[in-house]
């Protein structure tokens, strides 16, 4: 569901990679041509995000994350974002996967289970670090696709099978780590029995589209809890999704925190927005409660950036009115056209392919606090959105403040 893109660097390096790839038939050399690619991904999106665990880093530069997505979206393989691999199911960014990694704190002797195989990308990313990994797949053919997968790519210690993760994996418990890869509302109750005593659980847990990362440790038979950062996931599909207690409401969408007032863990980022990069929560000049937001870059196409999404029923919203009170400080578009500083609009189908990106914006220069009011439309194929704000690969500084938007029907 995340979407960025690649600086000029970055495509330089795919393109060069896709050239010798073509020209070069060795199969060794054929084997690690999104080497440079891979490298580039965890230096600039992942360590310098603050994944510190050098064997994370170290699987992460191994893994071919180009084998485990679908081949047209092959060339964004090593772009930190999500990608569609079927069956309304994504491919997690690269920075999720080395975060979720890392929190597990994965050590050679551990045995894991992970519930939600997907592509298969976060076993094979596990499977360099740990003695065996467990994984199960809800989607009979994403299951399928994926344990053959890795069979091919000799993850000789990743076991998978076709099920009902949220029931676990009894015959092999109970296991040193889990790690679940989709959004339950809550806990199920057969990962908490069969989490070793002393192991460690993460898991995104929350409503549809407002989840954030819980971490437990199991004590005494019990859970200790740790709540970390807000995230996205794609929830597991059947009937734990139906029986959702909270479900969304695409007739009536709405940004949530929109004035960065919430922070309830007290770790310096704004609850209901994910994947927040150079972002500070300030209350000063803050125009509507106590605080406000502040993306600040010095570096073209680095990321300053908060995501936000909602279900959205574009049949029946035909335009979303958005209200916004902004400020800048010598703010300078970024190389890419893309790269403004912005309110944008993504818009997904029901498949979560991406058919528009309008925006509120762009802001460059300096100006004092203003409040800008614009329409947008909203494509009636429109199913899900994902609200990205900040400077997005632009330079400067962006306070934003009071946002909302009204949906108006079609």
């Amino acid at each position: 569901m995340f979407h960025q893109r690649m600086s000029c660097t970055a495509k330089w390096i795919l393109l060069v990679v896709a050239i010798f790839g073509m020209c070069r038939p060795a199969v060794a050399q054929k084997r690690d041509a999104f080497r440079e690619a891979r490298h580039y991904l965890v230096s600039e999106y992942i360590e310098r995000e603050g994944i510190t665990n050098t064997r994370v880093l170290d699987s992460l530069r191994q893994v071919p994350r180009h084998e485990f997505v679908t081949p047209q979206y092959r060339h964004d393989a090593y772009v930190d974002t999500a990608l569609p691999i079927g069956h309304k199911q994504t491919i997690s960014p690269p920075f999720v996967v080395a975060y979720m990694t890392q929190t597990i704190d994965p050590q050679p002797g551990d045995r894991v289970l992970e519930i939600g195989t997907g592509s298969g990308y976060q076993a094979a990313v596990l499977s360099n670090l740990v003695k065996e990994v467990y994984s199960i797949e809800i989607v009979e053919a994403l299951g399928t696709v994926a344990a053959e997968r890795l069979k091919r790519l000799k993850y000789d210690n990743v076991k998978t099978k076709i099920g009902d993760g949220y029931l676990g994996w009894e015959e092999y418990a109970p296991f040193d780590k889990i790690i679940v890869t989709c959004s339950p509302e809550n806990v199920p109750k057969p990962l908490i029995e069969q989490l070793k005593e002393g192991g460690r659980l993460l898991v995104p847990l929350g409503e549809r589209y407002q989840q954030v990362f819980h971490q437990f440790e199991k004590k005494d038979g019990k859970l200790e809890e740790k709540k970390l950062i807000s995230t996205l996931f794609v929830p597991m599909t059947g009937e734990s999704e139906e029986q959702r207690k909270v479900k969304p409401d695409p007739l009536h969408p709405k940004i949530l925190n929109g004035s960065f007032e919430a922070d309830q863990n007290n770790d310096g980022y704004a609850d209901h927005w994910h994947y927040q990069r150079l972002t500070t929560l300030l209350e000063e000049g803050a125009q509507d409660g106590k605080r406000c937001i502040l993306f600040e870059a010095t570096e073209p196409g680095r990321l300053a950036q908060g995501l936000q999404a909602a279900a959205i029923d574009g049949s029946k919203i035909g335009s979303l009115q958005v209200r916004v009170q902004y400020k800048t400080e010598d703010v300078k578009n970024g190389r890419e056209e893309h790269e403004l500083a912005s309110i944008r609009f993504h818009f997904y189908d029901e498949n979560r392919r991406a058919i528009d990106n309008p925006l509120v914006g762009p802001w460059v220069g300096t100006h004092d606090w203003s409040r800008a009011t614009k329409t947008i439309n909203v494509p009636s194929k429109a199913r899900e959105m994902i609200v990205r704000i900040g400077l997005n690969g632009a330079t400067g500084k962006l306070w934003l403040d009071d946002l909302v938007i009204t949906p108006k029907p079609r």
